[in-house]
């Protein structure tokens, strides 16, 4: 039997177009939503390593807490509650101020605690500034954070910035994203839990 040159190169472009065909159709291109969707959990994937919630005489943040622990345990990140002691100009930076610490120890006993209760690890550290906001973003800058979870009041001590001014400078000084959660008057999500603890939250973003 006498195979032609063409016959057998039509014959294995034939057998190219089926095997290719078949392949197109187990295997379809993705589509822009698919491509989106892909990048998007890339980025996110990327930009959650750290995630900061900072406490401070001023800043209270506990009804943040569940859902800052959520974040990190979806995200795989690392949390860390930090409780920021303002030093003033007339004591060393690093003087021992015992009333201060105490508190700051009292408030991040109960971080620990509500991520416990979410099932994340959770790492916490007092932090001597002699701003609360300064603290905070030089241990973002240092530990690389990729976000900052803030909580506070409606009541904010100053008339130009209802928020106070630490979560103001914060928000607009920081290396990466803030979460800002206020608790409303008649609000669900941010509301308290009857043992005290809080449960995720509605919330502000920059």
């Amino acid at each position: 039997m006498t195979v032609h040159p063409a016959g057998l190169a039509i014959a294995f472009f034939i057998l190219g177009s089926v095997v290719a065909t078949i392949y197109w159709m187990l295997h379809p291109p993705a589509t822009a939503a698919d491509r989106a969707a892909t990048r998007t959990e890339e980025d996110v994937e990327a930009m959650i390593g750290s995630v900061i919630i900072v406490f401070s005489e001023e800043i209270h943040s506990e009804h943040m807490l569940a859902l800052a622990a959520r974040v990190a345990r979806r995200e795989r990140a690392e949390l860390r509650a930090i409780y920021v002691v303002e030093v003033p100009h007339t004591l060393p930076v690093d003087a021992e101020m015992e009333k201060e610490h105490r508190a700051a120890l009292d408030v991040l006993a109960t971080a620990e605690a509500i991520a416990r209760k979410n099932n994340v690890e959770i790492t916490t550290e007092v932090v001597p500034a002699r701003q609360v906001w300064q603290g905070v973003l030089d241990l973002a800058r240092r530990i690389d954070a990729h976000l900052i979870v803030l909580g506070s009041y409606r009541e904010g001590r100053y008339a130009e910035a209802p928020l106070g001014r630490n979560i103001e400078m914060i928000a607009a000084k920081a290396p990466c994203d803030v979460l800002i959660g206020v608790q409303g008057q008649s609000g669900r999500v941010l509301s308290q839990t009857p043992d005290g603890t809080a449960v995720p939250a509605q919330t502000a973003v920059r």
